[in-house]
């Protein structure tokens, strides 16, 4: 069975463009997909979920109880509490289970309340 090739007709829509408006489209419709999944991933994360994502960042779990609770009467657990710890990291230049010891110890909050706002 011989399969028609419809490439040229279906591609037409992009002849016009160029390389960086090709990559902007791109880009724009990976934006698309990925939208809706950031917002479940915002609005149907727990304390679990949460936990869980610190201790695959090498942070041990009493110091990832800490830190979830902490982000969680913050009111910042739906920016995840790996992307909170993530920020710290980077920001002071060290490793992840040494930034989550310093937020489990109640220091650094002030730059989580910096990027995301809530309580420091």
């Amino acid at each position: 069975m011989a399969r028609e090739d419809t490439y040229l007709q279906i591609r037409g829509h992009l002849d016009g463009l160029s390389d960086e408006q090709l990559e902007a489209r791109f880009w724009e419709l990976a934006q698309q997909v990925v939208d809706p999944l950031v917002e479940l991933a915002r609005t149907h994360t727990s304390p679990s979920i949460e936990r869980s994502v610190l201790m695959r960042m090498g942070v041990d779990s009493p110091t990832c109880m800490a830190v979830v609770g902490a982000c969680g009467k913050r009111g910042l657990l739906g920016h995840g509490a790996g992307h909170i710890l993530l920020h710290c990291s980077t920001t002071w230049g060290c490793p992840a289970p040494e930034a989550a010891r310093r937020l489990a110890a109640g220091e650094g909050w002030d730059v989580v309340a910096q990027k995301w706002g809530g309580a420091a």
